[in-house]
């Protein structure tokens, strides 16, 4: 795959791997990773690609060698100009790795060099894409500050204290309410992604309009080494089910809140653990399934790879031998008899054989049958990760219960954002925010059924 993005090369060997877990670093590691990267660009400068590449993972290796490296970065220069000097950084998470923006300067412009980082402080990812000044998220234009009040020094009270955020209504309530809960990573409260932070766009979205809305601090990236703490003892409910339902318990005990309005909204790998959640507290009012999995995880996951690698039509031969690297971890993943007799510790695909083998017993459509609470389904059109098809099971297992309302968009993606044409990842590094149609439909629901 050789990718053009606004008429600049871009070098993507990078993909989500980790659904449950991920080491985050001390400030301290991340001063010597921003160090690296620093390095790196500098060593482009001077030309020393040789010394450049041995940064690099064995994968960035092979696609990437010195000689390539070199005619990405002249060819940078050819398009922007000769290179000025390095400018500023700032980081962030994506599920596993480490990631790195360093400004560069060009004659004609600047741009990000985005260096992503393995655990072992190896390179294994670098684009090249256009300078996006540091900037605060901006409210949505459906949101009116002037009718609700963030409370955002909670701690939902659980055995693994989670910081919270409460977008409160203003007036006398009791008010309906919606708990959020996250996809696969180590989110943050508002899902932040890139500049973009959808559960933020949610809860102000939704507060405007009368409902209460709870987003929490995700488990695994308050407590980054929670797997080695429990010794492999992590499941789906460990990562997204138990606090989910502290979170509902946390709504009851207010008295702003009506107990017998609170509805669950999941959304991707938290859409999936719906049902589950669904199963342990049947006195909640209903469910809400943003671009959920219908499917098992990995099922996307390899869907998701090749979805990538053919974006410009053809699948390379270094891509072709990753996508073999991912079958055969997908093949441990439902491999029972190597789970059990694995050390419980061990990481596939950033999780431990005790979460893979609850997982393939895991059966969210089954269970989903189930339900008689009223239910709203949500999807988008553009959405790669999690697929139209996904929708069609869930509109199917879900057919016979009369409470179910489904929303189909065309043009959102993954994060309910638009966007026209194929879906990409680079779209989640524009700033973008939750469609109004999506805020405006769960409100909608919400005051209807409720």
């Amino acid at each position: 795959m050789r990718k053009v993005t606004s008429g600049l090369l871009l070098v993507m060997l990078i993909f989500t791997l980790g659904f449950a877990q991920s080491l985050q670093k001390p400030a301290g590691e991340w001063q010597k990773t921003i160090a690296l990267a620093k390095q790196f660009v500098d060593l482009l400068a001077k030309g020393q690609y040789d010394s450049a590449a041995v940064h690099f993972d064995a994968t960035m290796s092979k696609a990437m060698p010195a000689a390539k490296l070199k005619e990405v970065w002249q060819s940078l220069q050819a398009q922007m100009g000769a290179f000025k000097a390095a400018g500023g950084v700032r980081t962030e998470m994506i599920q596993i790795y480490h990631v790195v923006y360093v400004t560069c300067e060009f004659e004609k412009g600047k741009l990000d060099a985005k260096v992503v980082f393995n655990q072992q402080n190896q390179i294994a990812g670098l684009f090249f894409i256009p300078h996006q000044e540091a900037q605060g998220w901006q409210a949505p234009d459906y949101v009116d500050p002037r009718a609700f009040t963030e409370i955002d020094t909670l701690t939902i009270p659980t055995t693994w204290q989670l910081p919270a955020t409460l977008s409160l209504p203003n007036g006398p309530g009791p008010f309906p309410a919606i708990v959020l809960v996250h996809g696969s990573g180590p989110n943050d409260r508002d899902e932040t992604i890139g500049p973009n932070k959808p559960f933020k766009d949610l809860a102000w979205g939704l507060a405007s309009q009368g409902i209460a809305v709870l987003r929490y601090e995700k488990r695994t990236r308050v407590y980054p080494n929670i797997v080695d703490s429990l010794k492999g003892q992590f499941t789906l409910i460990e990562e997204t089910v138990e606090d989910a339902l502290s979170g509902v318990s946390f709504l009851r005990d207010i008295a702003e809140i009506d107990p017998e309005k609170i509805i669950v909204l999941g959304h991707s790998l938290g859409g999936y653990a719906v049902p589950r959640i669904a199963r342990y507290y049947p006195r909640l009012a209903g469910f809400i399934i943003m671009a959920g999995a219908a499917r098992p995880i990995v099922d996307l996951l390899q869907e998701q790879y090749r979805y990538i690698f053919n974006l410009d039509g053809r699948i390379e031969s270094q891509e072709q031998k990753k996508l073999q690297q991912v079958d055969s971890l997908i093949a441990l993943t439902r491999n029972e008899a190597f789970l059990k007799n694995a050390d419980p510790t061990l990481l596939i695909l950033g999780a431990p054989p005790a979460y893979w083998l609850d997982l393939n017993q895991y059966d969210p459509l089954k269970l989903a049958e189930r339900l008689r609470k009223p239910v709203l389904v949500l999807q988008g059109g553009r959405d790669y990760q999690v697929t139209r098809r996904d929708f069609e099971l869930w509109q199917k297992h879900l057919k016979h219960n009369p409470k179910t309302t489904f929303r189909y968009y065309p043009n959102l993606n993954h994060l309910f954002m638009p966007g026209e044409g194929m879906a990409t990842p680079q779209e989640y590094e524009v700033p973008g925010h939750v469609d109004f149609q999506v805020v405006q439909d769960i409100a909608s629901w919400v005051k209807q059924t409720f």
